[in-house]
């Protein structure tokens, strides 16, 4: 990544400046001002080198220094009119330059790779100020239906794949009307929900439909916010009602996705769906090669 993003090169985000100064650019231009000791603590680097770096960009014209407001011994950095052109330059380079990267990934890759980064930064920030990050609390699991699920369900679908797939109201109608068709046959105790709770905001679900055709179950509405990522909340819930099944004896369960999907897919997979069948459709109201994944129950997997 290094190499990849120029940090090796003399210079950066075609500017001119070095590494260092370019950052200082983006923090200043970010708060709108700083005072050189919090552009020290931002930056990570000495005083004295901070001070070499603004003095330089004051006299080419990039940065001014404005009188503090509430101490007359002390000055803020702020952006010029210059200054604030360069900063547009930057970041409209470095959005094409993260662009024509992501433009080789799939939209889950995306996220993948945004958490990933996040996370890691996090970490290396925490390991620098020799603090502890936020100690990570498992998320609660609990079955059957309880006010609201319904809705956030369908929030959560929509949502996602807005964001990532550009599915729209064809998308979201439909969750919502199959999520309010199976809700409404939990009476059958072969049909459950489960939810992922953070306290007691709902941020995942799986269902199991269990009247499927031939005697079979169909999984559906497997979904985790973009805040439950990452915990294991996803392979929790998979746990569940594939545990569900198996007590039920279907004698499979069927579960409908479409490709790009990389990261569910491994889960499936993990937990003995193997892909069956592929075919164009746009039962999403958009074009997608639409994947039909099967595990068989428990006794057809022993014969």
């Amino acid at each position: 990544m290094v190499r990849e993003l120029g940090f090796l090169h003399a210079t950066l985000a075609a500017t001119g400046y070095p590494a260092s100064s370019v950052h200082a650019i983006i923090e200043i231009g970010n708060r709108q001002a700083l005072t050189a000791v919090e552009l020290v603590e931002l930056l990570g680097l000495e005083k004295s080198s901070v001070s070499r770096m603004v003095r330089k960009l004051v006299e080419a014209g990039e940065i001014e220094e404005i009188a503090h407001e509430e101490d007359a011994r002390s000055k803020k950095l702020q952006l010029s009119t210059q200054g604030k052109r360069t900063l547009q330059s930057i970041d409209s380079f470095a959005t094409k330059q993260v662009a024509a990267a992501m433009a080789h990934l799939t939209r889950e890759q995306w996220q993948t790779a945004s958490e990933g980064i996040a996370n890691y930064a996090a970490a290396l920030q925490a390991h620098r100020l020799d603090t502890q990050p936020p100690a990570t609390v498992e998320l609660g699991i609990a079955r059957g239906y309880r006010p609201g699920v319904i809705a956030r369900v369908v929030q959560m679908h929509a949502d996602y794949y807005a964001r990532y797939f550009s599915f729209g109201q064809p998308f979201e109608s439909l969750v919502a009307a199959d999520m309010a068709n199976l809700m409404g046959r939990l009476h059958n105790p072969r049909n459950e929900v489960w939810v992922a709770l953070d306290d007691q905001r709902m941020v995942g679900s799986i269902a199991i439909d269990g009247e499927g055709e031939g005697g079979e179950a169909v999984l559906r509405f497997f979904i985790l916010d973009d805040s439950a990522r990452g915990k294991g909340a996803g392979k929790r819930l998979l746990a569940e009602a594939m545990k569900f099944c198996d007590e039920w004896g279907f004698c499979a369960t069927r579960l409908w996705t479409f490709q790009g999907l990389d990261a569910a897919r491994k889960l499936y997979e993990d937990f003995g769906f193997r892909l069956e069948r592929e075919q164009e459709g746009q039962q999403w109201g958009e074009w997608v090669t639409e994947q039909c994944f099967v595990r068989p129950g428990p006794a057809v997997a022993k014969t």
